[in-house]
């Protein structure tokens, strides 16, 4: 293993039972990625996620995180591994009897013996990291989604993880929010060094953010196309690559970006 990957898929297939949704598929996510997990729905982005975190097991083959085989480990090995790892799900997944402060605190008081005002230190932080500065004592429902999603990276940003995944962060968002998301996760990356992993099918994150990427393929149950969005774009490998990078016309050199 080379010190610049942080993930490496060997060999896996994804599925439920008899099911398969992907082959046989192996890739790679360097240190300091915005990986994209792309693909048409029904291509397995969401359940290949679900593996990468552990919250589903492969039907066959290894996920390699910062070296350690993450699918043979065992139940604590895991838990220390994903104490690396942060996690946005779509809705944000916060508890809604809980402040922010209380569900970015809890991460905290779960895995760290901080104090209680380093913790509230750190909460604020956190909090002003992704422009929620003063929120502390808002509920979940007091506001509006943009601002659940960036609470939710908050809380995914806790434990300063080395990785954070993105479950279709765009998802339910207006343009506005979305591009302000957008915008943070760049900012993560290259100020944090964080290796970032986002399933999307949006055509405007794809390109303003990606740096490396992976086409789930249904048709094949494969990867057809893996490489910087940019470059899939303009020398596309196949049909299903460039159909799903020029839907509608909305390309980003179209749209003059």
């Amino acid at each position: 293993m080379t010190q610049d990957i942080s993930i490496r898929a060997q060999n896996v297939t994804v599925g439920y039972d008899h099911f398969v949704l992907l082959d046989d598929i192996s890739f790679t996510v360097n240190t300091h990625d915005i990986f994209i997990i792309m693909g048409a729905s029904g291509g397995g982005k969401s359940s290949l996620l679900r593996v990468l975190t552990g919250l589903m097991p492969p039907l066959s083959g290894s996920i390699f995180i910062d070296g350690v085989d993450f699918t043979a480990a065992d139940a604590l090995s895991k838990e220390q591994i994903m104490q690396k790892c942060g996690v946005l799900y779509q809705s944000g997944a916060l508890f809604s009897s809980m402040t922010l402060a209380e569900n970015i605190a809890l991460p905290l008081q779960q895995y760290t013996d901080y104090s209680e005002k380093m913790i509230a230190d750190l909460v604020s932080l956190k909090l002003a990291l992704v422009g929620l500065k003063g929120f502390e004592d808002f509920y979940p429902s007091e506001i509006s989604g943009g601002m659940k999603k960036r609470a939710g990276l908050a809380r995914a940003l806790a434990l300063d993880p080395q990785i954070v995944y993105f479950d279709e962060p765009s998802a339910g968002l207006d343009p506005i929010s979305s591009k302000l998301l957008d915008d943070l996760i760049i900012d993560i990356n290259q100020c944090l060094g964080t290796t970032i992993v986002v399933v999307t099918h949006e055509l405007h994150s794809i390109f303003d953010i990606g740096t490396n990427s992976i086409f789930l393929d249904a048709d094949t149950k494969g990867i057809s196309g893996r490489g910087n969005p940019k470059d899939l774009l303009k020398n596309p490998p196949n049909a299903a690559v460039y159909n799903f990078l020029t839907r509608g016309g909305q390309t980003h050199a179209q749209n003059g970006k």
